[in-house]
């Protein structure tokens, strides 16, 4: 269903991230993004700034290895790309509403990426409905996703 979105085939630069233990595996979404001849771009983390810096990825056996948490992130010689690039943002979370409310793991990285970006850019959460739920925990620094992508069904663009 990602890929059918038409945030998705309109987009030429296109941030996912490079999935982990049981979240949602974005390796068949990002191989499928480079052969489009889109540009990809994965964050890796600036653990001493405590944020993500996006780096434009070729190949991903060649250009990932492991880094903080057992993240599979960008090599150092991968360019650096400013989040202003991005005009699709793939978002990782461990639940999320119907209204566009996230839940991540807690050091609000991706907070601060998404705060970073033009409003206008699309930011897509792609999830099992299990990690659906009615109501979550927000705060001010919090930025919701417009749409929530399931195996299941594809929530409406919210806002």
């Amino acid at each position: 269903m990602l890929l059918a979105l038409d945030e998705y085939r309109a987009a030429r630069v296109v941030c996912a991230y490079a999935s982990f233990g049981s979240e949602f595996d974005t390796s068949a979404f990002c191989s499928d993004v480079i052969a489009a001849g889109k540009r990809l771009l994965l964050p890796s983390i600036n653990s001493a700034a405590r944020m993500l810096e996006l780096r434009e990825v070729k190949n991903l056996r060649d250009d990932l290895a492991t880094g903080v948490w057992g993240i599979r992130e960008p090599t150092e010689h991968c360019p650096a790309v400013a989040p202003s690039a991005v005009e699709f943002l793939l978002v990782p979370g461990v639940a999320f509403s119907a209204t566009g409310e996230r839940l991540g793991y807690g050091g609000g990285f991706y907070d601060r990426l998404v705060s970073a970006l033009d409003d206008s850019v699309p930011r897509i959460a792609a999830a099992f409905s299990i990690q659906i739920v009615d109501d979550l925990p927000v705060g001010p620094r919090d930025q919701r996703v417009h749409r929530v992508v399931t195996e299941a069904t594809r929530i409406r663009k919210i806002g």
